[in-house]
């Protein structure tokens, strides 16, 4: 029995970079062996342990061969006379090839150690083109690595656009498109994920309302950048520039989805935009069962953005509606998260990086203002008219308070 560190742990350790986990590949073993010497069995498709001691996963050397499209439609062959060799053989980039044995020493048969120096994302071989998951993964890889300058390799592009042409990534379960595209949201450069899906037109397959933004303008002079795709891309980096956690930069990402569909006609203008990208983004998340958090939150700022950039301009009755449409009072935290990514869709244009925003800061306070209402008297003087009055106090305050910040 033979034991080699695999994968990301390899390539981050190389890279200089923290290695959050381990795995390890086994050869010369089998199961029986395995749990003989304390390892407990957890892979569900193939013989995959957790040590005894570290609970770090262990997987026995592999071969696979594809059976029937998408990324489930394999038989895995595991026994004691696979080869690391043979293992390695099937992963799917350079980078993630190298093993390393118990005296630190590295195999590395796909030459990627190379391809780590020289920052490029390669393919390690024909079986790539078996598993439309890759596709994704190395266009996370892309966004995790951007600012290392890594770059797709020519020849795995082709085979990238190869794979999407033969109908490959439509076999795509929802559930791992969407595992794939929030780890690709999290990591410190998002744009790039979308770039490679776009460049191997899998993005127009798997996310059209996001692929149909570019080439869309938008008016010059609040937008310099004039594409809207471009335009998008810049709110997400400046969410993931700012740390801020998946359901802002879904959010970000899907804010201006009803641009992409305004009659030409319009262009550059795209009057009710907000209430198309409400309709598309439901469509997208029924389709891709995006969970909860992250659907209300891009609900709220698809509808309710514009009327943000223009809160300094806003009567108390159009105020109130933005407060109450945005479940402002009930759930201010996820307020908060909403003006973060209305803020990145102010900072995410061309020129206006640092240009001011006092609309997060004006609507916190007129937030702050309607919890000081005294809500439980209001209700038990207005026993027979309760939502009529607090909808009539919460106004009353508002305008109060907008009346105060002109005289001051």
């Amino acid at each position: 029995m033979k034991r080699y560190a695999v994968g990301g742990s390899v390539r981050d350790q190389l890279l200089g970079l923290p290695v959050r986990d381990r795995d390890y590949v086994v050869v010369g073993a089998t199961p029986e062996e395995m749990v003989a010497a304390g390892y407990k069995p957890v892979g569900a498709d193939f013989p995959v342990f957790l040590h005894p001691g570290t609970h770090e996963e262990y997987a026995l050397a592999r071969t696979e061969r594809k059976t029937a499209p998408g990324y489930k439609g394999f038989v895995f062959h595991t026994s004691p006379d696979v080869t690391l060799e043979e293992d390695l053989r099937r992963r799917d980039l350079t980078i993630n090839a190298i093993a390393q044995d118990e005296a630190g020493a590295l195999i590395d048969p796909h030459g990627g150690q190379a391809d780590l120096k020289s920052g490029v994302l390669r393919h390690v071989g024909e079986a790539f083109t078996e598993d439309p998951v890759r596709i994704l993964r190395l266009a996370r890889f892309a966004a995790r690595f951007a600012d290392r300058g890594f770059r797709v390799a020519d020849e795995t592009l082709a085979l990238m656009r190869g794979m999407v042409d033969a109908g490959e990534v439509d076999h795509l379960v929802p559930e791992r498109v969407w595992q794939e595209l929030a780890r690709g949201l999290q990591e410190a450069t998002p744009s790039k994920m979308f770039e490679v899906l776009r460049a191997c037109g899998a993005l127009a397959r798997i996310l059209p309302e996001v692929d149909h933004l570019y080439g869309v303008p938008q008016s010059a002079k609040s937008h310099p950048e004039i594409d809207t795709g471009v335009h998008v891309m810049m709110v997400v980096d400046c969410a993931a520039a700012q740390n801020l956690g998946l359901p802002v930069r879904f959010a970000a990402l899907t804010h201006d989805l009803g641009k992409g569909v305004t009659p030409e006609k319009y262009w550059p203008r795209h009057p009710g935009h907000e209430q198309k990208s409400v309709e598309l983004l439901d469509a997208l998340c029924e389709r891709l069962r995006v969970p909860a958090d992250c659907r209300d939150l891009a609900r709220i700022t698809a509808r309710w953005h514009g009327d943000v950039h223009g809160a300094l301009q806003l009567t108390a009755e159009k105020m109130l509606a933005v407060l109450d449409g945005t479940d402002a009072l009930r759930r201010p935290q996820r307020f908060r998260e909403f003006l973060a990514a209305c803020a990145c869709d102010h900072f995410g244009r061309l020129g206006f990086g640092q240009a001011p925003y006092p609309q997060q800061d004006f609507l916190l306070a007129a937030l702050s203002k309607l919890h000081a209402l005294d809500f439980a008297g209001i209700a038990g003087s207005n026993p027979g008219a309760v939502p009529a009055a607090i909808d009539r106090a919460k106004l009353e305050q508002l305008q109060a308070f907008m009346d105060e910040r002109k005289t001051t």
